[in-house]
């Protein structure tokens, strides 16, 4: 899923509980990583997560449906984008546009993986 359709999508739901489910859904779309991608453990979240990357392409893993959704969400953002396109994104303001009712512990993580990209 690009992040325009995944916008779309969001756009669509009339609730926050519909959202989460949403968020979980687009986590199981998340590719598996090439054996030869080299890994990032993202640290600041609750769940073990890492991103990964291989040639010119973003990869992620989330040992929680929820934060699976989250990876996939933040990779569709960086999708196609060079290393200095998405350092000139703002990824917090861009995420905040979905309107996703997370918690502190889901939002530390979520700050945390969007300074992974900022500091590639």
């Amino acid at each position: 899923m690009t992040f325009q359709e995944i916008q779309n999508a969001f756009g669509l739901c009339e609730d926050d509980v519909s959202k989460l489910e949403m968020v979980m859904d687009i986590g199981k779309t998340l590719q598996e990583i090439p054996e030869k991608a080299e890994c990032n453990e993202i640290l600041g979240c609750t769940s073990f997560v890492k991103i990964c990357r291989y040639e010119n392409k973003f990869y992620g893993y989330a040992d929680s449906g929820m934060v699976r959704g989250i990876v996939a969400i933040i990779l569709a953002m960086v999708d196609g984008k060079t290393i200095e396109e998405i350092k000139k994104m703002d990824l917090a303001d861009e995420f905040a546009k979905l309107h996703l009712n997370f918690g502190a512990s889901r939002l530390n993580g979520i700050q945390s993986m969007i300074n992974f990209f900022k500091n590639l």
